[in-house]
């Protein structure tokens, strides 16, 4: 067990790692995606490579940070009927649902998407849209993705067995600090009650 929790914490260093990565692929995203539509707008022109580009970089986004989601344990679960059982009886949920379901369905993808790639770089495929990009990077991301996620589920797997037999935490468990839509709705209520606080202020002066 000690070596394979050490495979894991590998496991999620990479997924880390890469999830760090390609968060700031959406700063270039945005930067290309606004640099394509004022162009377009100011000069009355455009380019298929650079469209093509941001369709990439959104690929590259989605596939490659999902090891990195299910890490943070950000995928949606619907468990309206799994929150009312015991938190062993849970963790056996997850255990089934990675065995069963998350890694045959990557397997497969990857094991598909494999071959398309390899033909794509072979031949060295191009876009056919007039001056696009050549197409097998972006078909590398679909069999590169899976495989993070592949690992990613290898070491959740790794621990929830590890938390069956008491050697480490819940693995669904999410760290502590809060999330984006938390920290929305405080800054909302906080706007709100300002501006509560602002028209009763202006009451008061006008009596």
């Amino acid at each position: 067990m000690n070596a394979l929790l050490a495979f894991s914490r590998l496991v999620d260093k990479l997924n880390l790692l890469v999830g760090k990565a390609v968060t700031w692929l959406t700063l270039v995203v945005v930067v290309v995606s606004a640099g394509n539509a004022i162009v377009r707008k100011v000069f009355h022109t455009s380019s298929n490579a650079w469209l093509e580009l941001q369709w990439y970089l959104f690929g590259a986004i989605f596939l490659l940070a999902a090891g990195y989601t299910l890490l943070k344990n950000e995928h949606v679960r619907v468990d309206i009927v799994a929150q009312k059982l015991s938190q062993r009886t849970q963790i056996w949920i997850e255990i089934l649902g990675v065995v069963f379901f998350l890694m045959p369905a990557c397997v497969l993808i990857m094991w598909l998407s494999w071959p398309v790639f390899v033909d794509s770089f072979v031949t060295g495929e191009q876009s056919s849209n007039s001056g696009g990009l050549v197409r097998w990077p972006v078909k590398l991301l679909i069999p590169a993705g899976f495989f993070l996620l592949v690992l990613a589920g290898l070491s959740h797997l790794i621990k929830c067995v590890a938390f069956l037999m008491g050697r480490g935490p819940d693995p669904r468990e999410r760290e502590r600090g809060k999330t984006a839509e938390e920290e929305l709705a405080e800054e909302i209520a906080r706007e709100a009650r300002a501006r509560e606080a602002a028209a009763h202020g202006g009451t008061q002066g006008g009596r």
